[in-house]
């Protein structure tokens, strides 16, 4: 393997690590040369130089560090519901169902990240809050590759980034199929009635919940046999749209615990548009169809 700044990570077997043990005792290895085998493949160098706080508070350095552990959670959902998406299109239901556990845990762990910001009261984010300007996690572009992966798709959303190449990522994505999207057209294909207009809409605009889509999921949990994989792929599903909702969720809570109903870093009135977002469901039909199941 080689990394951008050419470092060679030279390969090995499982001959040549045994080999390695026998002739250290057991003990690990010491010597590598110029460079530390797990130093150039994580890139730890460039990992730690971005922590740049804007303070001396002591506080900031959680938050910054934080903010770019959600940023690369982010991001590993994202590769997971890219995988979940392209096996969905390509009628694979079982393989999707891998990538999209994996994406449910990468979501607990990203959940569980604003643990370590509930010291924080609204005195200690004060401190510093000021010197971030008008930046906030609003201006996220990772966090929109999740929202339109998982059909929250908002045009105007991508303005922020003109100019840069994550507009150009996002305008994209916009007008790609979201991953509701596509199991919708799979329900489609496996013989379900799903409206016409649900299968031809615009997809790059608002998803709006259907009731043909609901009747298939009530037709699929119906049917509780081993062989049943859409009944597990709408499982999977109800799980990755209900840690998200814990995120946001959490995310609500730690803004009302720091800065209460303040207005937002990014211009937003804060607390309120958060909530308001929260009341997009990702997956509707899988939830109100529970009502017919």
């Amino acid at each position: 393997m080689q990394t951008s700044d050419t470092v060679v990570i030279r390969s090995t077997t499982a001959g040549e690590r045994d080999e390695r043990a026998a002739g250290n005792s057991g003990s690990p290895t010491l010597e590598f040369g110029r460079h530390v085998p797990y130093e150039a493949y994580v890139r730890t160098d460039v990992l730690h130089s971005l922590q740049r706080t804007l303070s001396d508070d002591p506080g900031e350095m959680s938050f910054l560090v934080v903010s770019q552990i959600m940023e690369l959670y982010f991001k590993l959902v994202r590769h997971e519901l890219l995988q979940a998406r392209d096996h969905v299109r390509a009628d694979r239901v079982w393989p999707a169902l891998a990538p999209l556990r994996r994406a449910v845990l990468h979501l607990e762990g990203l959940n569980a990240a604003w643990q370590t910001l509930s010291w924080m009261t609204p005195a200690d984010f004060n401190r510093f809050r000021d010197l971030l300007g008008e930046g906030s996690g609003f201006q996220s572009a990772m966090y929109r590759h999740l929202e339109f992966l998982l059909g929250l798709k908002n045009p105007a959303l991508i303005r922020p980034f003109r100019g840069g190449p994550a507009f150009d990522e996002l305008t994209a994505l916009l007008h790609e199929p979201s991953l509701w999207d596509e199991v919708i057209a799979l329900l489609d294909r496996e013989g379900h009635d799903i409206a016409a207009e649900v299968l031809k809409r615009d997809v790059s605009g608002e998803y709006e919940p259907d009731s043909s889509v609901a009747g298939a999921w009530v037709l699929v949990y119906r049917d509780a046999g081993p062989d049943n994989h859409l009944r597990l792929l709408g499982e999977a599903l109800t799980e990755v749209s209900d840690r998200f909702g814990d995120w946001r969720y959490l995310h609500l809570k730690a803004v009302h615990r720091t800065m209460g109903a303040k207005t937002g870093s990014g211009g937003s009135n804060g607390l309120a548009w958060l909530q308001r977002s929260m009341s997009r469901t990702v997956f509707p039909e899988l939830w109100t169809a529970r009502t017919e199941m």
